[in-house]
């Protein structure tokens, strides 16, 4: 128990299935200083009975009406009592069952106030493959995947999620952070298996929409010269295929 206590936060609205294959992930894991919090969107089907279902098993349950998922990550953050956080929402998955273990187990993270891994996506044929996160970079996109990242909480307490980036708050956040100073250390443990269902994987323009407000909101003028080409030409694609 001299090990840090991580909080896992889940968000979550109807999707009981999703849930159910998260809050096992997350229930299966080894490690002992561990706390789970599920936030509910007000799901109006069984998605709430099955997270009370779990009962102590689960630290923290929030069932109510928000404002969307970065709101919901922020009502976490905001109950956890761990000295770090990571959203697994529902859908996604930890790497391996010694997945915070492993992490929490290889280095000496004092200094840190973001600690991320790598990512595992499934591909067409059901297999896994991990896709390696890359060194910290100011980015015109993450440059590791969000729910492969352990966030200091008192880092993401003061620099919450902006609500009004419905789609990209994540690398808004990231990026403030960075920009802040924090430092972001990298390992090559995968932590996570991504669920690519998501609404920023489905809306493929809004969401480099929302990155390009965010480049144009946070980066001076040579920042914008460099990331904003990256960020229009997959974005004027996606309009033509109606993405």
């Amino acid at each position: 128990m001299n090990k840090p206590k991580v909080t896992v936060v889940t968000v979550v609205r109807n999707a009981p299935a999703a849930l159910r294959v998260t809050a096992g992930s997350v229930l299966s894991q080894t490690y002992g200083n561990l706390e789970y919090v599920i936030v509910d969107g007000a799901s109006t089907d069984g998605t709430a009975d099955f997270a009370r279902s779990l009962g102590d098993k689960v630290d923290v349950l929030i069932s109510e009406p928000d404002k969307g998922i970065y709101d919901a990550m922020n009502k976490g953050v905001r109950a956890a009592s761990g000295e770090w956080v990571i959203f697994m929402n529902a859908g996604d998955t930890f790497y391996s069952a010694d997945t915070i273990a492993r992490v929490f187990d290889s280095a000496d993270y004092s200094g840190c106030g973001v600690v991320y891994g790598d990512v595992a996506k499934r591909n067409a044929e059901g297999e896994l493959e991990v896709k390696k996160a890359d060194a910290p970079c100011n980015s015109h996109r993450m440059f590791f995947c969000h729910q492969s990242a352990f966030y200091r909480r008192s880092d993401i307490l003061a620099e919450e999620f902006d609500i009004s980036h419905r789609m990209s708050a994540d690398i808004h956040q990231v990026k403030r952070l960075y920009k802040k100073g924090v430092k972001f250390c990298q390992t090559d443990i995968p932590v996570a298996v991504f669920d690519t269902g998501g609404v920023s994987n489905v809306r493929r323009s809004a969401g480099l929409r929302d990155n390009i407000s965010v480049v144009c909101e946070l980066d001076g003028f040579v920042d914008r010269m460099r990331l904003l080409p990256k960020l229009y030409v997959p974005y004027l694609m996606c309009r033509l295929r109606g993405k």
